[in-house]
């Protein structure tokens, strides 16, 4: 196609979600180099996430475009490049998540600095969907959602819990101090670990510097809360077999993660190189298979309209605090971290992606399992 006729498209294709180019309307996308449809076209959503980057189009609300363009179904009209044919390719036999992988997802997301997640984060530092069921403010939505976790995996001070990927802490700290549990959390980002070991200190918490593939040892209660979106399918049966290892016989085991409607093998691009290296989503289909063998599933809770919320404050809290974050970021980091947040709200809102919580045991809780919503 020609420059013209590919403007034409993408023209009709945006009008199809109530979009317009250089529109009034606050979803409206403002355009300021012509080049950018050829390169949206050619390049797909690393090529749209890159000019936004590079001031090459604007638009006032991102997250209420993602939204409509998300809800039309435009994601799925507009063709995949060429790159992604041969990516979608080499994950079926490289395991882009393996140990030495893995890490890159902690240097370059996870220690971007404690100061910037400071910013934008609740006082406890969580970096997960909230539970905004009663709360009116992010920091009861995270408060709520970590009492939702320790009555789900039923706490009590004689049990051992496991928090694998447990960040800088907060989940960790608020269990040992509201239900006397002895917790033992892993991470692989040497920011968080320092943080958390700081944070942790006086409390029967040991925080570990390790990949979870390491692990040996028993619990009563595992949790993984927003760790297993870097997992990648090929390790998934694996993460599963260290849970199933790690847990006791009459334990429980709580699965927080991000998940997709429809299973595929790998994320989208412009997440992948800016904000979280080798990432992916699951699908339900996947979760089952690499649990069928192991565990009975006793709840599957889908709460994945919070994580709008949660963004947006996120967002909030970021852009309050940009004057003092900028000494250390750039102008292109603000364009990027904006384009992160919103897109992702608008993906939850729109309804893409979904945020679940599911309970496993390893045989099936004797007179069944109620959980609390």
């Amino acid at each position: 196609m020609n420059k013209i006729t590919i403007q034409r498209h993408a023209q009709t294709l945006l009008q199809s979600a109530g979009i317009q180019i250089n529109g009034n309307q606050p979803w409206d996308i403002q355009i300021h180099n012509k080049a950018f449809y050829q390169r949206v076209m050619r390049e797909g959503a690393l090529g749209l996430g890159e000019a936004y980057m590079d001031k090459w189009w604007d638009c006032q609300e991102l997250d209420h475009f993602f939204e409509r363009i998300l809800r039309a179904g435009l994601d799925s009209k507009v063709g995949q490049p060429l790159h992604a044919f041969l990516k979608n390719w080499l994950v079926k036999i490289i395991n882009f998540q393996s140990k030495i992988r893995a890490k890159e997802v902690g240097k370059k997301h996870y220690d971007l600095g404690n100061t910037l997640f400071k910013a934008m984060l609740d006082k406890r530092m969580i970096y997960s969907c909230g539970y905004w069921k009663t709360a009116h403010h992010l920091e009861e939505a995270q408060q709520a959602k970590l009492e939702l976790i320790c009555q789900k995996l039923q706490l009590n001070p004689q049990l051992r819990l496991l928090d694998i990927g447990c960040g800088w802490g907060g989940l960790a700290k608020y269990a040992a101090e509201n239900y006397g549990v002895s917790v033992m959390g892993v991470t692989i980002s040497q920011q968080q670990y320092e943080y958390a070991k700081e944070y942790c200190k006086g409390w029967p918490i040991e925080i570990r510097l390790q990949d979870y593939r390491e692990l040996q040892d028993k619990f009563d209660r595992i949790v993984s809360v927003g760790m297993f979106e870097h997992v990648g399918h090929p390790n998934y049966d694996a993460f599963m077999q260290t849970a199933y290892r790690n847990l006791t016989d009459d334990g429980l085991f709580l699965l927080h993660t991000i998940g997709v409607n429809m299973t595929n093998v790998f994320a989208n691009d412009w997440i992948i190189k800016y904000i979280f290296p080798h990432g992916m989503l699951p699908s339900i289909a996947q979760i089952a298979k690499a649990t069928e063998k192991l565990f009975v599933m006793e709840d599957w809770h889908n709460f994945g309209t919070y994580y709008d919320n949660t963004l947006m404050s996120w967002y909030e809290n970021f852009t309050r605090h940009w004057e003092e974050l900028k000494s250390t970021f750039d102008e292109r980091f603000y364009r990027m971290w904006t384009y992160y947040l919103l897109s992702c709200a608008g993906s939850f809102r729109a309804r893409s992606i979904q945020l679940w919580q599911i309970v496993f045991s390893k045989h099936g809780i004797i007179g069944g399992y109620t959980a609390p919503r």
